[in-house]
């Protein structure tokens, strides 16, 4: 009896099971039924961003999210090439002038910039463009702020943002741009850019020693720092000042012709007092609640989930104003498709959803099974998806042409480099024993094998911080690291194995070993990664100084304390990368000048590399438009960090990048990164063919269940004879 129970069981749960499957939603759907035919983009984070708040922020995972919900003045043309900056929060383009040492504003540019004293940029914004709806903006019926004054016992049920129950708006200003500007001088923010931009907006680096000044006294007094409110509006500073409600001036010392880029990042996007006045209360940073995790912005997109160990969320902002989808373009952007929507109103998508996936296997299947909208192309995946022909062209493979899928690359203006840290007493310094050791172990590390192996050949090894693409790169011989490669007919080739080796001996490393003591030789890597994929790499790197006999030991984190390592300058050697703020070579070769130091200056030099000569170099270099004057300065800059190898320098990636045809107007824009509002994607199409490439195979279940029944039914006979039996005898 309890073996007919059992398999009763079983074939009920089948016939379950088989009545989940005649359901046209497929069973591996991970979404809600809730969310099905709605119009939400489905895409992926590896890492919680660290930082959401427009000071602080300054990686590329964390900008994939502020950008779609603070708006900087300007932006980049989402169709045009080469990059061209347009408005987005300004009615128009700045008006920029120049002044003379007695404030005099001058009739045009003089020659050569001579007799600049000041550079004013003049920005007048949008009338009418709200914020998103927030907490800090919530009023009672006499006009004071609901949560502008609470204490903590007030805080005992709030767990995050959604737990208070009001929120309100408000209408952007022009002072919401110069109180951003001021936060960058915050000493509790230590903003990445400060160190840069305090030597150009005037008055910048005496409004950030007054803060701190104001804020160590606070702090002497026993205020909790996140508990700090200093009130920006109290602090004027010449370099940036409220003209009227919708108008500011920035006031550059000399001439900084790049600041206009500047003024498409979120660096000098604005906030609202109100929401550092929110933030800044007892009780609010233990829970999170900072513009870390809660951004306030006025773009097409709020943050309303935030969730490090499952999703995050963007849902669109209700008071957004609206923007016109671009009508022309490029060349061959109308023949692509990509006006199809011109004067449509943005943004067309109206969720965005990014689930945590660390693997990226789980994420490509569910790519493939049409629940991600997009997807890059990894080495494991690469054969899957691509087909490289003999002459080098690239093409999608069969099974992703008869999906729909489609194919979109280019050449990213970014580096991904291996660095010393120039304070290390080891690695480090610009004497010749640390100078030759760098040498040796930048020709040791064979890129090309790194980009073969790890990249399927998606990458350029680099000769220089300088990407093609960007004024200034020298291709050919001319442009070549003379101190790793020899230049042959075929082109650039990595010097022998036996100069790297003489170079460690004369470093003092003969053969891996300190001279003076004969102890092996130990470096440290510090690095993130996670994965099978990653393990490999470890690997590499230590088959790479194993060449030379140096022990390497690697030092893997996730990427919150790598950078927590790097700000401290505790890391030896480590790897990172650069992508394109703006399309200047400025841009990249500050990431070498002295005065930008991570450590010292709290600057993006992660290598805290500092040559007098070569910063001397950057200071002219920097202001003058491109030309040979300009040229011959970078040609010379380059020589002097390749003779210093601050970077075993690495290599520039090729971007590939997949899509399903449901997802429109993708075209790669390798700069700007506000480019969600753009997409469109047709969610009942994605419905559909969703549910066509995952239908259960049902006929398994099927010859299962038969095969159970006729299992079952014998000892069922059996059964119910025996009861019959049974009821015979009772009734005689």
């Amino acid at each position: 009896m309890r073996k007919l129970r059992r398999m009763r069981s079983s074939i009920l749960l089948l016939l379950v099971l088989f009545a989940a499957g005649c359901s046209d939603r497929p069973w591996n759907d991970p979404y809600p039924a809730s969310q099905d035919g709605k119009n939400i983009l489905y895409s992926s984070f590896s890492e919680r961003p660290k930082h959401l708040d427009p000071a602080r922020s300054y990686s590329s995972n964390e900008w994939t999210f502020i950008e779609q919900i603070y708006e900087a003045p300007l932006q980049y043309h989402y169709l045009k090439r080469p990059y061209t900056l347009v408005p987005r929060a300004a009615a128009r383009m700045p008006e920029v002038w120049y002044e003379d040492a007695q404030g005099h504003r001058l009739p045009r540019r003089p020659p050569g910039g001579k007799g600049i004293a000041a550079t004013v940029y003049e920005i007048s914004i949008r009338p009418g463009i709200r914020y998103a709806p927030h907490p800090c903006f919530a009023k009672d019926a006499r006009g004071g702020y609901l949560y502008h004054h609470l204490q903590e016992r007030d805080l005992l049920s709030v767990h995050r943002l959604s737990d208070f129950p009001v929120t309100g708006t408000r209408e952007l200003t022009a002072a919401d741009y110069v109180y951003e500007i001021k936060r960058l001088a915050h000493p509790r923010l230590l903003s990445p850019i400060f160190g840069l931009m305090r030597r150009y907006i005037e008055g910048l680096d005496e409004l950030g020693r007054r803060l701190k000044r104001d804020y160590d006294a606070r702090r002497e007094a026993g205020e909790a720092p996140e508990a700090i409110w200093l009130d920006l509006r109290r602090y004027d500073f010449p370099g940036a000042r409220v003209v009227d409600r919708y108008t500011y001036r920035v006031r550059i010392k000399g001439e900084y012709p790049q600041f206009l880029y500047w003024l498409a990042m979120p660096f000098f996007a604005p906030v609202p007092w109100e929401a550092d006045r929110f933030y800044s209360q007892p009780g609010m940073a233990e829970r999170n609640l900072t513009l870390d995790w809660y951004p306030v912005g006025t773009g097409p997109y709020m943050l309303t989930e935030n969730n490090p160990n499952l999703r995050m969320r963007m849902d669109r902002n209700p008071y957004f104003r609206g923007e016109p989808y671009p009508a022309e373009g490029a060349p061959g952007d109308a023949e692509r498709g990509l006006l199809a929507d011109a004067g449509r109103t943005l943004p067309f998508i109206d969720s965005i959803v990014f689930n945590l996936e660390k693997e990226d296997i789980p994420y490509w299947n569910k790519f493939l099974q049409g629940y991600y909208d997009t997807s890059g192309v990894t080495s494991d995946s690469f054969d899957q998806a691509v087909r490289v022909g003999s002459g080098g062209e690239v093409q999608l493979s069969p099974a992703m042409q008869a999906k729909g899928i489609r194919l979109s690359t280019a050449v990213a203006p970014s580096v991904y480099y291996f660095g010393f840290n120039m304070l290390d007493p080891v690695v480090g310094g610009l004497d010749e024993r640390a100078r030759k050791l760098r040498l040796a172990i930048s020709i040791a590390l064979d890129y090309e094998e790194y980009i073969s192996i790890f990249t399927n050949d998606r990458g350029v090894p680099a000769q220089g911080p300088l990407p093609p693409g960007i004024f200034g790169y020298r291709q050919g011989k001319a442009g070549i690291n003379p101190y790793v490669y020899d230049w042959t007919p075929q082109g650039p080739r990595r010097k022998p194995l036996s100069v790297a080796r003489r170079l460690l001996a004369e470093a003092g490393y003969p053969d891996g070993r300190d001279a003076k003591t004969g102890k092996p030789l130990i470096l440290y890597l510090d690095t993130t990664g996670s994965g099978p994929d990653a393990k490999a790499q470890f690997d590499w790197f230590r088959k790479q100084f194993e060449k030379l006999h140096i022990q390497l030991v690697i030092r893997n984190t996730d990427y919150n304390r790598f950078q927590e390592k790097m700000n401290e300058g505790t890391a030896q050697m480590f790897q990172w990368g650069w992508n394109a703020d703006y399309p200047d070579p400025e841009n990249f070769l500050f990431l070498l000048y002295g005065p930008n130091g991570k450590v010292k200056h709290h600057g993006e030099n992660a290598a805290n590399y500092a040559n007098p000569e070569y910063d001397r170099l950057f200071e002219r270099m920097r202001n003058l438009p491109n030309g040979p004057e300009r040229q011959a300065l970078i040609d010379r800059m380059l020589e002097i960090v390749r003779h210093d190898a601050p970077w075993a320098w690495g290599y520039y990636p090729k971007q590939f990048s997949l899509y399903h045809q449901w997802y429109h107007n993708v075209k790669p824009n390798l700069i700007a990164r506000n480019t969600l509002k753009y997409r469109r994607i047709d969610p009942q199409l994605r419905e559909r063919l969703r549910r066509a490439w995952n239908r259960p195979v049902l006929w398994p279940l099927g010859l299962l269940l038969l095969l159970l029944v006729l299992a079952v039914l014998p000892a069922w006979i059996g059964y119910r004879r025996h009861e019959l039996a049974t009821a015979r005898e009772e009734a005689e």
